[in-house]
């Protein structure tokens, strides 16, 4: 038996009526829980309703859904069925559901809200291997000719009153499950070319949190609460919230993304999982309120802060005491101005909050530290079953992605790339074995993509994604990422994309943020109509052009944005111009803006040619 299968009934045994998860009641929007004894009998009547639907082991169900306890529920149903769950984005287009849904063979597809029924609906009848459709959000419309939908009510019946010999089948499914068994299949969110289905296996998943939960010597089960705000679809929630399930961490779901901020503060979590732009943001509001505050308060928060950064980032860093007439100043600072500051964001009592995903400024990373809110940076991808790395406490380093967990090897190959073998790399990509073969070498290496290199502390230090590495004209390398994590620290920049492969020097396309652009045009009384007008204001261009030169000055002049345009709209899933996981697709967005860049540098040329004549 596995080790997922038995670990709901362990914890029911041990927790019994204490609360499992805590999520938003559909009608009322009141948070409300449910028990570890109440979500065990929940999983149960997934694994008969499963079961009566037609799912055979290592058989998969597709979930196309916002996070609800849902989500979680059917995940545990499955595994009591052998089954493999394949969480799909809730933003996904109708496409990627059908290719995913197709690819995978799924039997079962579960729609969250109104828009993912309307897509799974329609696919319905283009996924030959799909017998029905359950919808998940109590307010659902069927559409008139629709016979095979159930609810979530009506699929849970299904599982209800189930003969003996039913609840024997089930029973020995669970039995029979092995640890080569796959337990999930997650789709990469495609960057370049489909989506591939990474099978990772429950000794995958068994590994994984050995390495974490051995880490985490501070877990208190009796109070601690982590808020799911990150995607179940995304490996690294899902195997956060495994580790927050295995270790009784009470789990409080997000819904909605867009209510992130109102959530914080409602449930005031010890931990939470995020990508760097969440903490940019935060970084940025807190700046932005600074600039407007008193010059005597600006002056207190400036001494705290400094005296934050000796405290937590000189001393408690590396595991060692303050000097006495430090934390006398740190605790001051603690109670007059971080509380307070921690509060105002709903992160109070901030024991650890993961972040990955993409590169967060060491800037950044140390205001965050020096306040008290511990950011605890990583790396990994969805074919390590998440991290292959994170901040060990005490030790880490600025600037790295911490320690390697400590049963996996990682080595540097050709062009740095970052190789990784162990236990928790994934089986390979579902239905696929050249990519397989070409992503896990003979030797077992797994080949991430990623540049990096080792500090001498042993911690990995991640450079650039290989493939979005570029050369310029004149034969110099671009990490294009590294100037994108620098100025999305800036409070007028929403999105950036560096260009620059192949051209004489490096230029940017960059989205604003609007709301922030438009209030400086009005302080300034500049006018506009709309936000084309706005963007090509000479007086908002030159104001930008002078914030991301103080940013760029101490680079390179070859690896400083020499020119660079505004759009008036950003780029978005919608478009195909964003990864589910909000990642640029570069090949996109270059061939898309081709006439734009090019006018950049034609731009360039004449006015070089101007001068010459």
């Amino acid at each position: 038996m596995n080790r997922f299968v038995e670990l709901i009934s362990k914890q029911r045994a041990k927790y019994g009526e204490r609360e499992a998860l805590r999520f938003r009641d559909y009608k009322t929007q009141v948070w409300a829980s449910l028990t570890w004894n109440g979500f065990s009998e929940q999983i149960d009547r997934a694994a008969g309703a499963l079961f009566t639907g037609g799912v055979e082991p290592q058989g998969r169900i597709c979930l196309f859904t916002q996070n609800c306890p849902e989500i979680l529920i059917t995940h545990f149903g499955a595994f009591y069925n052998r089954a493999i769950p394949v969480p799909i984005y809730a933003t996904s287009s109708k496409e990627e559901v059908k290719y995913i849904v197709n690819d995978s063979g799924a039997t079962i597809l579960f729609a969250g809200d109104q828009n993912q029924y309307d897509i799974a609906h329609q696919v319905i009848d283009e996924c030959p291997t799909l017998k029905f459709i359950v919808t998940l959000h109590p307010d659902v419309k069927r559409h008139p000719d629709d016979k095979t939908t159930l609810t979530w009510d009506e699929f849970l019946s299904t599982g209800d009153k189930l003969g003996k010999e039913v609840l024997k089948q089930i029973e020995q499914r669970k039995q029979d499950g092995v640890d080569t068994d796959t337990m999930y299949l997650i789709y990469t969110s495609g960057t370049t070319g489909v989506p591939k289905g990474v099978m990772l296996t429950h000794s995958n998943m068994n590994a994984a949190m050995d390495a974490h939960i051995e880490r985490f010597g501070f877990i208190d089960d009796k109070t601690d609460v982590s808020l799911s705000f990150l995607p179940f679809s995304h490996v690294f929630e899902l195997g956060w919230t495994m580790v927050c399930l295995c270790s009784g961490i009470r789990v409080a779901i997000n819904y909605n993304p867009k209510e992130i901020q109102r959530a914080v503060k409602e449930v005031q979590p010890n931990y939470m999982c995020s990508v760097p732009r969440f903490w940019e943001k935060v970084y940025t509001a807190i700046n932005d309120n600074l600039s407007n505050a008193k010059p005597v308060v600006r002056m207190m928060v400036k001494q705290a802060i400094r005296v934050g950064k000796i405290r937590n980032l000189k001393y408690a860093r590396v595991g060692k005491k303050a000097p006495a007439v430090i934390e006398k100043q740190y605790q001051y600072f603690e109670k007059k101005v971080f509380k307070k500051l921690r509060g105002a964001i709903g992160v109070t009592d901030s024991k650890m909050f993961p972040t990955a995903g993409a590169m967060l400024s060491d800037n950044i990373t140390e205001f965050l530290h020096a306040v008290g809110i511990n950011i605890c940076i990583g790396y990994g991808l969805s074919e390590t079953n998440a991290s292959v790395s994170f901040f060990t406490e005490p030790g880490w380093t600025i600037g790295t992605v911490g320690m390697p967990i400590s049963n996996i090897q990682v080595k540097i190959g050709e062009k740095n790339e970052i190789l990784v073998k162990g236990p928790t790399v994934m089986k390979g990509y579902y239905n696929k074995p050249e990519e397989t073969a070409e992503a896990i070498d003979a030797d077992g290496w797994f080949h991430t993509g990623d540049c990096g290199e080792i500090a001498p502390t042993g911690e990995l230090i991640l450079t650039e994604r290989l493939k979005d590495l570029f050369k310029t004209s004149n034969g110099k390398y671009i990490a294009p990422q590294v100037l994108e994590t620098m100025l999305g620290q800036d409070k007028f920049i929403e999105q950036v994309t560096i260009i620059g492969d192949g051209r004489k020097y490096v230029s940017a396309l960059i989205v604003p943020d609007f709301e922030e652009l438009k209030a400086y045009a009005d302080k300034k009384r500049l006018e506009y109509r709309n936000n084309e007008e706005l963007v090509n204001s000479p007086e908002i261009h030159k104001m930008m052009e002078e914030r991301i030169n103080d940013y760029q000055k101490d680079l390179a002049a070859y690896e400083q944005i020499k020119r660079f345009v505004l759009l008036p709209k950003a780029f978005t899933m919608e478009n195909g111009e964003l990864t589910n996981t909000l990642k640029i697709k570069r090949a996109v967005i270059s061939k898309r803006y081709r006439p734009l860049i090019d006018a950049m540098y034609a731009a360039d040329y004449r006015k070089k040619k101007d001068k010459q004549e």
